[in-house]
Formats: C-alpha cells, sequence, structure tokens
C-alpha cells in the first residue's frame, strides 16, 4: 500500500527527530531513566533537572513563568482540570463557553451541569469567531469561568483571547483557553493577555503522544482541587510519577516551535493559500470560517453535490479528515460546521485540511488535482 499524502496535521504531528532522539536517550539504563522524585542520589537528580530544564522551554514559549507550567497527560486533562478544579471550590455557580469547544470542554461542562452548573453556550458568528462582546454580554456576577479556545481545531478560526481575557478580569471571572492548536504556531504571551489557565498539546506540536501542560497563573494565584490524588507531585495539582522521556519531548518540541515559528508560519501560510487556491476553482466550493483570522496551516471546504463519505473513501492516497480525530466516527455533520450555519447536505461534504513541517509545494499540487479530478467524477457519476 502506497503511504498517502499527510495532510491531517490538525489530527496530530509526527514526532520530530531531533525529539524522538532526546526522549530516547532518557529510556535506557546508559541514559537518563532515573525518577525526577528521587533527590537521594545523582541518577535523580539529573532527571529532575531534565524535567525543570523542560518545564522553562514550555513556559518560554508562552512567556509563562516556569512554576506555572503543570505537567499532564495532554490537553483533554488540562481542559477537565481547568474546569473541574476551580469548580470544586467555588460559590459562583455559572460558566460560559461556546458551541464549537472541543469535545474535552463542551463534555467536561456537560457532567459541570449535572453538579448544579449553570452553562451558557455561546454561539460563534458566521465566519466561526467567539468574540469578546458575544461573553461581555453572557458574563453574570456569579459566572466562574470562561473558557474559549484560542483556535478552533476544525476550521481554524484564531479568537481574540486577549480581548475575551480582558472582558472576564473587569468581572474578576476566570479564563481558561484552549491552546492544543495554537500553541507554538501562534504567538502567545500570557504576561500581556488576561490568561489564567491554558490548556497545550505535546502531539500538537510534534512531540509524544500523552504528553501536555496546563498554565495555571500564580499572580494572583488561581486555586484548583487537583483531579488526581497522590504523592503531591507538580505543586500539589496533579500527582504521580512524571515521565521524563515524554516530558522532555514536549520541552524540546516547545524550544523548536518558538525558535522557528515566524519563518515556518510564513511557509505554512504560504502552503496553505496555494491549497486554497487549488480547492476553490473547484465550482461549488467553500471556504469555512471565510474572513476571520486564521492559524497558517488549516483550512476546512465543503463541496457541493458530492457525499462527504464517498468522497473520502475516494481520496485513498491522502490522508486528510472530515474533522475532528475525536469526532470522525461519527456519522452526523460536524457540529462546529452546524453552529456556524452550514447547511447538513454542505456540512456532510466537507473537509478539514492541515499542512505541517514536512508538507511540499508538490503535496498541495497533488492534493488540488486530486479534488478537482475526484469531486468532477462524483458529481458526473
Amino acid at each position: 500500500m502506497n503511504r498517502p499524502v499527510y495532510l491531517d496535521y490538525a489530527a496530530t504531528t509526527p514526532v520530530d527527530e531531533r525529539v524522538a532522539e532526546a526522549m530516547t536517550a532518557c529510556l535506557t539504563f546508559a541514559g537518563n531513566f532515573g525518577n525526577p522524585a528521587s533527590r537521594s542520589h545523582a541518577i535523580g537528580w539529573q532527571a529532575e533537572e531534565a524535567v525543570e530544564q523542560a518545564r522553562t522551554q514550555v513556559a518560554g514559549l508562552i512567556n509563562a513563568d516556569p512554576r506555572e507550567i503543570i505537567w499532564t497527560s495532554g490537553a483533554t486533562e488540562s481542559d477537565n482540570l481547568a474546569l473541574k478544579g476551580p469548580a470544586d471550590i467555588a460559590t459562583r455557580k455559572h460558566i460560559i463557553t461556546s458551541a464549537i469547544e472541543h469535545k474535552a470542554v463542551l463534555d467536561t461542562c456537560k457532567w459541570l451541569e449535572s453538579r448544579g452548573f449553570e452553562v451558557t453556550y455561546l454561539k460563534p458568528a458566521a465566519n466561526g469567531e467567539v468574540t469578546a462582546d458575544a461573553v461581555a454580554q453572557a458574563l453574570r456576577p456569579d459566572t466562574l469561568i470562561v473558557s474559549v479556545m484560542h483556535a478552533n481545531n476544525e476550521i481554524g478560526v484564531v479568537n481574540d483571547i486577549a480581548a475575551i481575557g480582558a472582558v472576564c478580569r473587569d468581572n474578576r471571572t476566570l479564563f481558561h483557553t484552549d491552546a492544543a492548536q495554537s500553541a507554538g504556531k501562534v504567538p502567545i504571551d500570557v504576561r500581556a493577555m488576561p490568561i489564567d489557565l491554558l490548556s497545550i498539546s505535546a502531539h500538537k506540536i510534534y512531540g509524544p503522544k500523552g504528553m501536555g501542560a496546563i498554565y495555571v497563573r500564580r499572580d494572583p494565584p488561581v486555586r484548583l482541587t487537583p483531579l488526581i490524588h497522590g504523592g503531591g507531585h507538580e505543586f500539589g495539582m496533579r500527582s504521580g510519577t512524571l515521565a521524563t522521556h515524554q516530558i522532555v519531548g514536549l520541552g524540546l518540541a516547545a524550544e523548536i516551535m518558538a525558535e522557528g515559528m515566524e519563518e515556518e508560519n510564513a511557509r505554512l501560510a504560504g502552503l496553505r493559500d496555494r491549497l486554497l487556491s487549488h480547492l476553490l476553482q473547484i465550482p461549488g466550493s467553500h471556504l469555512h470560517g471565510e474572513g476571520a483570522e486564521r492559524l497558517p496551516g488549516i483550512i476546512n471546504v465543503g463541496f457541493e453535490g458530492v457525499d462527504g463519505e464517498t468522497l473520502l473513501l475516494a481520496l485513498d492516497d491522502l490522508a486528510i479528515s472530515s474533522g475532528s480525530a475525536c469526532t470522525s466516527a461519527s456519522v452526523e455533520p460536524s457540529f462546529v460546521l452546524r453552529a456556524l450555519g452550514v447547511p447538513d447536505d454542505l456540512a456532510h461534504a466537507s473537509l478539514r485540511f492541515s499542512v505541517g513541517r514536512y508538507t511540499t509545494e508538490a503535496d498541495v499540487d497533488l492534493a488540488g488535482r486530486r479534488l478537482a479530478e475526484v469531486v468532477g467524477g462524483l458529481r458526473s457519476a
């Protein structure tokens, strides 16, 4: 079986070769295999040093204090901790989020509703943006936390989280943003942006799966009840023996993203626009989220008059998706596109294309040709 052209970087990224090498060095007896919590000997000290170096690297990506970085198993756990952690000790019982958040946020909010919280689900604008004005209108004196993602994982639209954070700060409401898709791809400065909690995923930035982090503001401090109890690791917020190799992988991946962000963003935006120009030449094609600021690597395009499942099956030489990998098994149209008002038939026939570090011009040109061939063929069948 020939290897398809990979255009699904929003679902996951391959581990960078440099990251894989650094992780491997933390696995064997000859390497840095120790327990970072073993403080009675040099093997543990060496592992702890590697963990703290990685904490500094991840902090540097978002201009945080390293002590504000807490290791987790991924953005899903980070999202859960960001919402359940404050809720457990809260007197305020109102939460605001958007209707197009990742399921890690939406399902957590549903769970909190079953525990007596009231949740407002904001409808995005037609272009996919969740605005600060919409948040401001929904804020109440009893609003505990607002959770709005920085960039949408299906359509790539970027929200103005600085403005959203400002209206939350004025209301003395916590602000959490899921930055799984945006961290390392667009500049984030938690010192300049009023953000209290921020979720990061390693496998979206060429790091390992099963690894993530949450930024938790220290000044003034955000109080969280931990989800996992045990030895009191991670400043008491997340117990469990630290996976040195995974942490080192996330740290190096974050550093690489930070160092090359400007140049890589320009390259990816060029590839994205080159691909989009091919796709929009196909009659009856529609860019979702048109007119909004978007990530350099993600577009979502619908094609009139074709069945989406048939279209995907016919494009077996391209690795693409119809939306979030977390909901790709669903036969329902994308809930994100539905929230934007996209008709069900067009939502069913919409595909997400995401380019990344190993994408070439030849890849996007091939994708453009194949889409034109297959869409045309399906329409004439």
